[in-house]
């Protein structure tokens, strides 16, 4: 009996939830819709408008679909829309990138977007930000563990092997070390822990070229690594006690925390926080032996 109530409960939350959502794709069409003009779109200004933005039947035409089709989208009304009629839409409206992610939630459409829009480095605001957490490690990732940005703490804790020059990714050089060489002390349980990370994010970039060449080079180069793929696992990200090695100062425990940064989707800020007395007197070492 609990399991059918259980059961109903969760259908009931999930239909309300469905309920509240197309009011709300409705009324964030129609606000994106006011603000475009039809000098925006090239399109002559026509009689005096009752209301601001364009006509339905004007973003039904520049997006290549029915009026009745995108009036009834408009109006909430349940119907289906394809990936290929919201982005047409999306580009009709002039929607930035959290706002064509928002259309697509609303629409019930598993959002993908293009990797042409992937951050590949960062501004001088976010790299002053992780400069000023030293003698804190820090480095800024995307979801593919790419290294963006780093601070000198973070150079000097993980200062790359000679093989590893120029790669900035922190998984490939983690797997294509030999164990003894892996800065992290206990390898079999973090591991297994960063690819289910990797995995959970590679479930938005499906069949995208940058994503599966990445992932078909690390599994040709290291076999621990395709074990660990190929078990499934996913696993969100989330603040964790590491401990690492470093030949000159030993062994360090640190707390890592995540931080995301606005306007650079699925990038975050990695900061390492020594977990107690004995790592924070290594870590300040470690500065000192830089200076």
């Amino acid at each position: 009996m609990g399991d059918v109530t259980t059961m109903t409960a969760t259908t009931n939350t999930a239909g309300a939830a469905n309920h509240r959502r197309r009011p709300e794709l409705a009324a964030f069409l129609r606000s994106r819709r006011a603000r475009v003009t039809p000098a925006d779109v090239g399109m002559p200004p026509g009689l005096r408008r009752r209301t601001p933005g364009l006509r339905r039947e004007e973003v039904a035409q520049l997006s290549g679909v029915g009026v009745t089709w995108y009036t009834w989208l408009e109006q909430g009304r349940p119907i289906n829309a394809s990936a290929q009629v919201l982005d047409a839409v999306a580009r009709t409206l002039r929607l930035d990138r959290p706002e064509r992610e928002h259309l697509y939630h609303l629409a019930e459409v598993a959002y993908a977007p293009d990797r042409q829009e992937d951050v590949q480095s960062v501004g001088p605001d976010i790299q002053g930000l992780i400069d000023a957490l030293d003698p804190r490690p820090a480095a800024v990732y995307n979801a593919r563990y790419d290294i963006l940005a780093t601070n000198a703490a973070y150079r000097d804790l993980f200062a790359p092997r000679p093989e590893h020059l120029g790669i900035r990714n922190a998984l490939w050089r983690l797997f294509t070390v030999a164990e003894p060489d892996c800065p992290l002390v206990f390898r079999e349980s973090e591991l297994p822990l960063m690819v289910a990370q990797l995995r959970g994010a590679y479930g938005r970039h499906v069949g995208e070229p940058a994503w599966e060449s990445f992932i078909h080079r690390l599994t040709a180069a290291s076999g621990y690594f395709t074990e660990l793929w190929e078990s499934g696992n996913v696993v969100p990200p989330g603040p964790r006690v590491k401990t690492f090695r470093h030949k000159a100062i030993g062994e360090v425990r640190m707390t890592s925390v995540s931080l995301s940064i606005n306007g650079m989707p699925e990038c975050r800020i990695v900061a390492y926080t020594p977990n107690d007395e004995e790592s924070l007197i290594r870590i300040e070492k470690l500065r000192e032996l830089r200076d």
